[in-house]
Order: structure tokens, then sequence, then C-alpha cells
């Protein structure tokens, strides 16, 4: 009897240190996990000649497995500048690189087309660029109230942001301002220095609206002023949408019976629609319960960033965080009508290896700035953030 306990507590132990290997926050793994398989189970309730089921659990798998090998390194090497400087040239690289090599699909030349399968950059962009801030900002977050600073990162992330808006891929465009706008704010900008950036805003969408939009682009912004102004061209996604979301109610139709989704009124409805898909099958009660599990991810993430042994890692959580926060916003806005289509993902949830790869990327490199925070100097790291 007592050979068999101290079996099993061998194996408990050699559990609980197989577990310690990883360094993983379980709480936001499994919530990550839990909203991918929500996306799995809405798009598994479309019958017909549909493959995004047998797909996506391919790349959830995929993706589950980098996540662990992942968390298993040492990213304090991304700390030095010769690394993050090598990084945002092969970005710039790369966007340079779709332009002339991409493939077009649905008017945008977003994608690398290799035939098994497709590569959308601008995904990987977007945690390069979060790299590349959050090194600028930690090295002058005591010297952010000088405006220079703000300028110059601005024109870094300027240059990305219009090789993006080329291809055109607005709502990536969007989310990488958002980006910037967000590490900025964390960073410590003055109120009178943010009212200079929202004005420069106000003037650069002024004149993106009259030299560089497209008018497909326009179209939708003005019939998110005016929904029913054009709801069987512009407005159509966006009118069966709120149509899809609303007829969830409060406890849905159930699993396979969203009418609006499943007879193809609503367009997409693996990626940018998941979210009214999965509303109109789950219902209200459903929405609340992902929302939770968004939240939970989100606070994980911040709750990390603030254990980071350094500024460095610290903005890193924080990006992340802001990263996935415009996406789930920006998404479900547009599922509801609050916000003009623009094509952008639910984190973890929409159909597509890329978007999903690189998100449980990003968490594994949280996971890996886990492993070896530091706990002793945690005020001391707070205040100096703070600039206290």
């Amino acid at each position: 009897m007592i050979s068999l306990d101290l079996k099993n507590a061998g194996k408990h132990s050699n559990f609980h240190g197989l577990l310690k290997v990883f360094h993983i926050d379980w709480v936001m793994f499994v919530s990550a996990f839990l909203i991918s398989i929500a996306g799995l189970i809405t798009m598994n309730s479309f019958t017909g000649e549909n493959s995004y089921f047998e797909k996506q659990t391919i790349w959830i798998s995929v993706s589950v497995a980098v996540f662990f090998f992942v968390s298993l390194f040492d990213f304090r090497f991304l700390r030095r500048t010769a690394v993050v400087v090598s990084i945002f040239a092969l970005s710039l690289i790369t966007l340079g690189s779709l332009l002339v090599l991409g493939s077009v699909a649905k008017g945008a030349k977003s994608w690398f087309n290799f035939g098994f399968f497709s590569f959308q950059p601008s995904d990987l962009v977007k945690f390069a660029l979060i790299i590349f801030l959050e090194k600028y900002f930690s090295r002058r977050h005591m010297e952010i109230s000088n405006i220079r600073h703000i300028i110059v990162s601005g024109a870094y992330v300027l240059i990305v942001f219009f090789m993006v808006l080329r291809q055109p891929d607005f709502g990536s465009a969007m989310i990488i301002f958002l980006l910037w706008l967000g590490m900025v704010l964390v960073s410590g900008i003055s109120k009178k220095h943010l009212l200079i950036v929202f004005l420069i805003g106000a003037v650069s969408f002024g004149g993106l609206w009259f030299y560089v939009f497209k008018d497909y682009q326009k179209k939708r912004i003005v019939t998110f002023i005016y929904p029913l102004s054009d709801i069987r061209g512009a407005g159509y996604n966006a009118y069966q949408s709120t149509i899809a979301v609303g007829s969830g109610r409060l406890s849905g139709k159930g699993i396979g019976y969203g009418t609006q989704s499943k007879l193809k009124f609503l367009p997409e409805y693996q990626t940018d629609f998941i979210f009214a898909a999965y509303a109109e099958e789950w219902g209200f009660f459903g929405v609340i319960l992902l929302f939770s599990l968004y939240a939970i991810l989100i606070w994980r993430i911040i709750l990390n960033a603030y254990h980071g042994a350094t500024n460095f890692e610290i903005l890193y959580g924080i990006g992340l965080s802001i990263l996935f926060m415009s996406h789930f916003a920006i998404n479900v806005g547009m599922n509801i009508g609050l916000l003009p289509v623009t094509g952008i993902t639910l984190p973890f949830m929409s159909y597509g290896g890329t978007h999903l790869l690189s998100g449980f990327i990003g968490l594994g490199i949280l996971m890996g700035m886990r492993r070896y925070r530091t706990a002793t100097h945690r005020n001391v790291m707070k205040n100096e953030f703070l600039g206290l």
C-alpha cells in the first residue's frame, strides 16, 4: 500500500514538474483555447460542402503545439537593438514584397499564395510592431513627455501603416494605428500632446478620405452613418449581421439552427461575421459567456505584464492586450452595426491559420517572458514605469 502511494506520489510530482517546465498561465491558455473551440463549434454547425471545421481543427492543434514550444524560449534576446531593427526591417521587406508578389483576393493584395496554403503577413507584422514599440518606449518612458519621441515613433509606424493601407487593408491599418496610440498612451503622454495627436489624426483622416480611400471603403463608412441607405449593396453584410445577432434573443436558436448563417444570408460567417453566427445560435447568454472568456484572457495578459521583469516585458504584455482588444472591439462593433465593416477577424475564434497561429505565438512569447519574471522589484518597476 505504501509502495503504491509512493508510486502515485512520484507520478504526481513528475506531472507537476512537467507543468513547471512550461511556466504556463493555465487560466489564460484555457480561455484562449475555449474561444477557439467556440469558433470551431460554430463552423461545424453548417452542413454541405464545408471544410472549415476540419481545417480549423488542424490549425488549432498546430497553434497549441507551437504555443507550448515557443513558451520554452528565453526572449531576453529581443531587448537587443540589432534584433529589433532586424525584425522591423524584415517586416518592411515582407510588406514590400507583398505589394509585388502577393495574390489578389476580394480586391486586396494581402496574401502570399503558396498553393497548398496562404499566408497573410500583416498578422505577424502587428506583433513585430509591438516588439519595436516596446523597445522604443521601454528606453524612453521617462522622456515621453517630449513630443519628439511621439513624432519619431509615429513616423516609423506611419511607414507600416501606409504599406498595409496600400494593399488595401483598411482594417489592419486601423489596428496598427490603435497599437501605436495605445502604446503611446500607456507610456505617459501628456494631455496637451494627446490633443495634438488627435488633431493630427483628424487631419490625416481628411487626407485619407480625399486621396487614399477607395470608393468601396468610402461606401462602408457612409453606410455606417446611414445603415439603411444601401441595404442591397454596401450595407448588406452589416444589415444581415445585425439581423443574425438580434434573432438569437436570450437563449439562441441552437447549434446548427441559425437560419441567417445556415441559409447563407450572412456572408463570411466563418471569418468576419463569426460573432453574428455564434450569437444567432447561442443567444444573449452565450454572448455573455464568450465576453467573459475574452475578459479573462485580457485580464490574465495584463496581470502577466504587470509582473514583467522589466519595462520591456511590461510593454509587450500591454501591447498584446491592446492588439486583442482592438480586434475584439472592431469585429464585434461591425457585427452589431456600431462600426463599419473592415474585414477584421475575431481573435482565436475566426477561421484562418495565420491569425490563429500568430495569436498563440504572441501568447507563447508572453509565457516565455513569464519564465524569468521577478517579483522582487515589482514596486520599483511600477514606480519607474509610471514615472513616480
